[in-house]
């Protein structure tokens, strides 16, 4: 009779393999568990230091009163920040009511419209764009875009001032220097932002999606506006979301344009100020309180970041929840 071999026993087998496979998986896993925290553990640093630094002049004027207040005189220790909210507020609205439609629509005519050829140079433009510095845009606007803009600010003016509500809106334009057209400089900045990440965002949504919109006999619009958009929703409002913020804490381009003017306006084409720009003029000659001020204007910056990005998200939950009961 010839012998018949007994299959190993699991004692015989080497383990080592597997378990120097394990410790590998459990240390990846606490690099990145700890990469992750890292950011989290940063901005609460950021968060603290800062709001440490600031509590001398937050507590000299209120919480209330510092975030409300519409007098900011250094000079005699008053120190209210709703001026350079609202200038930060209105500024980042222009921009963005006007950077977002034309965004979606260069990524829309990028991934859809333009030729395979064509869409390799359009791209490479809007990167390059999107890499020139700050300083550069403020140059260009109060060198070019203010000289040349200040009458048809004017003009418009003159034109809607019979018409009730528009006049106190659109008034006289003593300067370029001033809301709009700090609005319309951060536009041109958070322009290839938004476009990048659009582009993007469409080129993920299914080819099979698209077709079978054109099977079912829809122009390419109806495709866009059934397919490609619903699709691409959250990440449309995370490119935005990511603009805003850009608009929101820039800072020399803004200061170049904006006027510097430490008074609320409802004209647009009114000099204002925002609390980036604020902070950047006040820095260099500030001390004791004034700089713990400039410093609480930081921390109302970051909070109110803050607050939009969860904000976003939650609109992004509420739009998917509403598209996928749409859709069952």
């Amino acid at each position: 009779m010839t012998a018949t071999a007994t299959p190993p026993s699991p004692e015989d087998l080497d383990l080592g393999g597997d378990s120097r496979a394990r410790g590998a998986d459990r240390g990846f896993r606490g690099l990145v568990t700890f990469a992750g925290l890292t950011v989290l553990i940063v901005l609460g640093l950021i968060l603290v230091t800062t709001t440490l630094r600031a509590l001398p002049a937050i507590q000299e004027e209120g919480v209330v009163g510092f975030v409300t207040g519409t007098r900011w005189a250094p000079n005699d220790d008053v120190f209210g920040t709703f001026v350079m909210l609202y200038g930060t507020l209105v500024t980042s609205l222009i921009g963005m009511i006007i950077a977002v439609p034309v965004s979606i629509g260069i990524a829309l005519f990028v991934t859809e419209v333009a030729r395979r050829g064509a869409r390799k140079y359009i791209v490479t433009i809007i990167d390059l764009l999107a890499t020139v510095p700050s300083v550069v845009f403020g140059l260009v606007g109060v060198l070019v875009v203010v000289p040349a803009i200040t009458s048809s600010y004017q003009w418009f003016a003159d034109l809607v001032a019979p018409v009730p509500g528009l006049q106190s809106i659109f008034g006289a334009a003593n300067t370029g220097r001033n809301y709009f057209t700090a609005g319309l400089v951060l536009a041109v900045m958070i322009i290839p932002i938004i476009t990048s990440i659009s582009r993007e965002v469409f080129a993920t949504v299914p080819e099979t999606d698209k077709q079978a919109a054109y099977a079912l006999g829809a122009t390419r619009w109806e495709m866009i506006k059934g397919a490609m958009l619903p699709h691409s929703f959250g990440g449309l409002v995370g490119a935005s979301m990511l603009g805003l913020g850009r608009a929101m804490g820039e800072t020399i381009a803004v200061t170049l344009v904006i006027g510097g003017s430490f008074h609320i306006s409802a004209n647009l084409f009114a000099p204002g100020n925002t609390m980036a720009a604020a902070i950047a003029q006040q820095w260099g000659e500030s001390s004791g309180l004034h700089t713990d001020a400039l410093v609480g204007i930081g921390v109302i910056l970051f909070v109110i970041t803050v607050l939009i990005n969860f904000l976003a998200r939650w609109v992004v939950r509420r739009a998917e929840i509403k598209m996928k009961g749409a859709h069952s």
